[in-house]
């Protein structure tokens, strides 16, 4: 192995563990990808409303089959703005909503309170 081959494997290894504080995670999207894949496995209800939707569709006497590629670009141009919140919203964790509100708190109020200082703050602890 030589040694730029050595970089190259360096740099695809994710680190393990917290990230540090106030660093912004990158997302990097392939935009060369061509096919995606959904795993509906453990999603029991979503998987029986997706077969009955696609029952429903195909239930006819004319026409192509409709696929669940028809449903999801259906189903994806009509998401909005609000529903790209609701997406961001509900990829936060518990934690993340905290330091989340405690963030928009210190800019507020120009402090500087961690994570304790302001739970007991919000709380009413003495």
């Amino acid at each position: 192995m030589e040694v730029s081959e050595l970089e190259i494997k360096d740099k695809k290894l994710k680190k393990r563990g917290r990230k540090p504080k106030n660093e912004k995670r990158v997302i990097e999207i392939n935009r060369e990808q061509t096919k995606f894949y959904i795993d509906l496995s453990r999603d029991k209800k979503i998987r029986e409303k997706l077969f009955n939707i696609l029952e429903k569709t195909n239930d006819k006497d004319y026409g192509g089959i409709v696929t669940f590629k028809e449903v999801m670009l259906l189903g994806f141009s009509k998401l909005v703005e609000k529903d790209i919140d609701k997406l961001k919203e509900s990829s936060l964790s518990e934690m993340e909503k905290v330091q989340r509100t405690l963030d928009e708190y210190n800019q507020k109020n120009s402090t500087n309170l961690k994570l304790g200082e302001f739970l007991v703050k919000k709380l009413n602890i003495n």
